[in-house]
């Protein structure tokens, strides 16, 4: 997977736990496919992999056009700690 691929595969999890969050309730299948995407954003954040593309993002190397919540250090973060 190419660091691209990768920051637009995080960011699709990370779309997908923000909208599951504001169901309420959330339904079996949406919370078993919540949890999956949360370990993966977890593992994500703060990883090596993290730290690159947050780096490469700072120095101006990624597409402008490219969405890239997941790099800001407060989204996930947020994300985490939302109130449940």
């Amino acid at each position: 997977m190419t660091q691209i691929e990768r920051i637009r595969h995080m960011e699709e999890l990370y779309d997908l736990a923000t909208e599951a969050m504001k169901e309420q309730p959330m339904s079996a299948s949406t919370y078993a496919k919540v949890q999956e995407a949360m370990a993966e954003l977890a593992a994500y954040y703060g990883s090596d992999e993290w730290k690159q593309d947050f780096t490469d993002d700072e120095a101006g190397l990624l597409p402008k056009d490219l969405k890239r919540g997941v790099l800001s250090e407060d989204g996930l973060w947020n994300l985490f700690t939302i109130d449940k």
